[in-house]
């Protein structure tokens, strides 16, 4: 048995593998600090201790998570169909855009027990709406899903700059951004439920947007593995031509497995637009639906490994931010170049330290027949 043709089992597929890949980039990003004349040890503590050590680090830390939850799973649900999705990025934005133009019509008159399902609805259907038109054009027309995702990220900002510039501005303001949102279709704060209740948690940007991430997840897990629809998407991901044979439609499976994965990174928008900004604000995905790319990497494309890795990355973007603030002469975008190392080893290149598990498997399955 050759350590190429090897499957990795399950435990070291999604644990040991993500955990030396994380090994690997800290010591590789370790070695940047030092190279510009930094305590790697300092610099970590200052990182861990400013995402974690105080309960509003950690609110912060656990707003970042919520959303690289949601474009992580985008990316793993389209990548289980035989997909690559790199259009978070504007299928968010389109999401964002389905979120404020409901908002602003509708959360003036009705209360939050209708509004905010309504919001999760809405952005769900704009971000599969988006993925849909890619989908259609790979699935019928033949265009290559990579570069249709791509080019409709620059759409969906550029739609959203116009609509912000040209319609949803306030008369009279020079801010490209929408009216403020009634109460109704504000996501609450985790911090002012735990006030309604007598719990004391400082102020942080995170909101009730985690545990819908968290049911998110459930839901991919169930979907994927559990129902009847995902087992068809799976079939057709990993071998397109033998599913056909087996009366499923592949075409109709790339419909499903992007409009899927464009609702989950529509969903993102709820955590930002009703839970934080509360209006329509220019940019409000910011990176994520790229960085969802690593998270899923990282994540093994399973759910739980994605709320693993989204944790990661929450930590990193929170414990940067102190970095840059505490440890002298670290500014931002050392901060960033460390960040990326991570990203690159633990994310981009996960798969790189494979070879070298399956060859220690191989070897230690071979010991382990001759002694029977």
């Amino acid at each position: 048995m050759s350590a190429q043709s090897l499957t990795l089992p399950r435990w070291m597929d999604l644990v040991l593998l993500p955990l030396w890949n994380l090994v690997v980039a800290l010591g590789v990003a370790a070695l940047v600090v030092l190279a510009i004349h930094q305590s790697p040890a300092q610099t970590f503590s200052v990182l861990v201790e400013g995402a974690l050590g105080s309960g509003r680090g950690l609110g912060y830390t656990l707003y970042y998570t919520t959303t690289f939850i949601f474009t992580g799973l985008a990316v793993a649900v389209a990548f289980h169909g035989g997909l690559f999705n790199i259009g978070g990025e504007g299928q968010a934005t389109f999401g964002g855009l389905g979120v404020a133009l409901l908002a602003l019509w509708l959360s003036p008159t009705l209360p939050a027990a209708v509004m905010l399902p309504l919001l999760v609805l809405g952005a769900a259907l704009f971000g599969a709406a988006w993925a849909a038109v890619p989908a259609y054009l790979q699935a019928w027309r033949g265009s290559h899903i990579v570069i249709t995702t791509i080019m409709f990220n620059f759409l969906a900002t550029s739609l959203n700059v116009y609509l912000l510039v040209n319609w949803l501005r306030p008369a009279g303001s020079m801010s490209p951004e929408s009216l403020e949102f009634a109460d109704s279709a504000r996501m609450p704060a985790l911090h002012a439920l735990a006030a309604k209740v007598g719990l004391e948690w400082p102020s942080s940007p995170v909101n009730l947007s985690l545990v819908l991430s968290l049911l998110a997840c459930v839901f991919v897990w169930w979907f994927l593995w559990k129902s009847r629809a995902g087992y068809r998407l799976r079939a057709v991901g990993s071998a397109p031509e033998a599913a056909h044979y087996a009366g499923i439609r592949p075409r109709l499976q790339v419909l499903v497995a992007m409009g899927v994965s464009g609702a989950l990174a529509g969903l993102m928008a709820i955590n930002e637009i009703s839970g934080v900004q509360g209006k329509l604000t220019l940019d409000f995905v910011a990176g994520a639906g790229f960085t969802g790319i690593a998270v899923s990497l990282m994540g093994r494309n399973h759910p739980v490994g994605i709320v693993m890795a989204s944790l990661l990355f929450g930590v990193l973007y929170q414990g940067g931010v102190e970095v840059s603030f505490e440890v002298p002469g670290f500014s931002r975008e050392m901060v960033v170049t460390v960040q990326g190392l991570i990203v690159l080893f633990a994310g981009a290149m996960a798969m790189v330290s494979a070879p070298l598990f399956a060859r220690i498997y191989a070897a230690f399955k071979r010991k382990e027949a001759q002694h029977g």
